[in-house]
């Protein structure tokens, strides 16, 4: 009889151990489709956000890239690399949702979701008002 609660608290252990594991999979740094940038993706609390850690072509004539794009004119004079562009993301069911996505492309932000398609491709998909309306972009893990 004693059995019985032990196997229920490994049971509870081992659940919540891998519901933890599947949580974080999404840690890590990831490279972009064009091969251009690498976001590395952290959290902060409960939730996670990525910054751009790392630029094929971070400078221009030897200076830093700066968010020129950015609607916000006091915001266009910061440095793109270490940027956060990933912000405010929760893990619900296999997936990071509710979070937003900054382009400094074009200096606009979208909302946002994230699913792991394996442990090494993510898909990131940007959209305006609902998830139809957007894109979809597919980023590799870096090892």
């Amino acid at each position: 009889m004693r059995k019985l609660p032990f196997l229920m608290l490994l049971f509870i252990a081992v659940s919540f151990s891998v519901s933890a594991q599947n949580k974080d999979a999404i840690l890590g740094k990831w490279l972009n489709p064009s091969g251009e940038g690498q976001i590395e993706i952290y959290k902060k609390g409960d939730k996670f956000y990525g910054k751009l850690v790392w630029m094929k072509e971070p400078n221009i004539n030897g200076k830093p890239k700066l968010d020129v794009k950015n609607p916000d004119e006091n915001l266009q004079k910061r440095a793109l690399l270490n940027l956060e562009i990933l912000k405010d993301f929760v893990y619900d069911n296999n997936k990071w949702t509710g979070g937003t996505i900054y382009d400094p492309k074009s200096g606009k932000t979208y909302s946002c979701n994230m699913t792991l398609k394996s442990a090494d491709v993510l898909n990131i998909r940007g959209y305006i008002g609902i998830s139809l309306l957007g894109r979809s972009e597919t980023f590799r893990r870096v090892k």
